[in-house]
């Protein structure tokens, strides 16, 4: 299978050159995209080129982030008719000689795509800082709702590779540009019902420094989950196929609303007169409040049981 390597670089000219260093033989293609680089990556991996034909720069003359830079990468690989392609950061953080191990899913054809997971090595979770750790756990419940991936895990993991029956399906240029693109990722491949499988890899903490900030999470993600939620809600349960999901939120939703709304309203104009409602008053607010949120919640559970999962493949368990 020909395999390429995307590497998205921006600021990255410390480490660039050791990383291009460590790449094993077996890589087929090495696509470097300086996205618009300060520090000239671009020109770092076009001198190493000279020794090695694999290595491709291309170039942003604007930055677009490292999912347009990705969105690069990934479409040059299709032209080259790539069977594999892979993410890896130019900082340093992804150890090259875990490859094999991230690329196994998708050679034995248990999954479509397949990630790392910081979460699963305990001694190196040590090594993540605490504030990075507790986000990132926060951030993996919300990506797996709006996603439907619901066995994965550290979703703003950027050791990724994809097969090309994936990759030719998606819509590239839909991906989030910037840092939400791993993210999105997962949205798009759960939308297409493509499987995703975590492989167990460490990650490397060195000097590098991140550009992504908690507070520029707190502020962006929140909206572009809730956007790619209800557009895979809306495409994988009510357009490709009406599913019992869907039954369970027409009718659950609704009634959710109305129970709580007018039970809102009686008890606020309880308080207003000080008379106490009727039972039967209380029973019409509390019955559908509670038969739409068992609806909601079956719905939920159905949703989970919907997921993308790995196969048996030729290789696998």
């Amino acid at each position: 299978m020909r395999v390429a390597v995307i590497i998205p670089s921006y600021k990255v000219a410390r480490h660039l050159e050791a990383v291009l260093a460590t790449l094993p033989p077996t890589i087929d293609h090495i696509l470097v995209v300086d996205d618009c680089c300060p520090q000239g990556s671009g020109d770092i991996a076009a001198a190493r080129a000279v020794g090695d034909p694999r290595i491709e720069v291309l170039r942003h003359p604007v930055n677009r982030g490292v999912g347009g830079a990705m969105v690069t990468g990934y479409r040059r690989a299709l032209e080259l008719g790539c069977d594999i392609t892979l993410k890896i950061d130019g900082d340093g953080q992804m150890d090259p000689a875990e490859i094999p191990r991230l690329i196994a899913p998708l050679v034995e054809d248990r999954a479509d795509y397949a990630k790392g997971n910081r979460f699963r090595h305990l001694h190196a979770l040590k090594a993540m800082p605490v504030a990075r750790l507790i986000g990132n756990s926060a951030l993996s419940f919300l990506v797996k709702a709006a996603s439907g991936q619901w066995g994965v895990m550290d979703p703003t993991n950027g050791y990724t590779a994809i097969h090309r029956r994936a990759l030719a399906e998606l819509e590239l240029e839909r991906l989030a540009p910037r840092y939400f693109f791993e993210s999105d990722m997962l949205i798009e491949l759960g939308i297409a019902g493509r499987a995703v499988e975590d492989v167990a890899i460490p990650a490397r903490y060195g000097d590098e420094v991140s550009s992504l900030s908690i507070a520029r999470v707190l502020v962006e993600f929140p909206p572009l989950l809730l956007k790619g939620f209800l557009r895979r809600l809306l495409i994988r349960h009510f357009v490709a196929d009406f599913t019992l999901v869907a039954v369970y939120l027409l009718v659950g939703l609704p009634l959710l609303l109305f129970g709580v709304g007018l039970g809102a309203e009686q008890w606020l104009r309880s308080i207003e007169t000080g008379v106490t409602r009727s039972a039967g008053t209380v029973m019409l607010a509390a019955m559908p409040t509670i038969l739409g949120f068992q609806l909601l919640l079956q719905a939920i559970a159905l949703d989970v049981q919907a997921a993308p999962r790995p196969r048996a493949g030729r290789g696998g368990d």
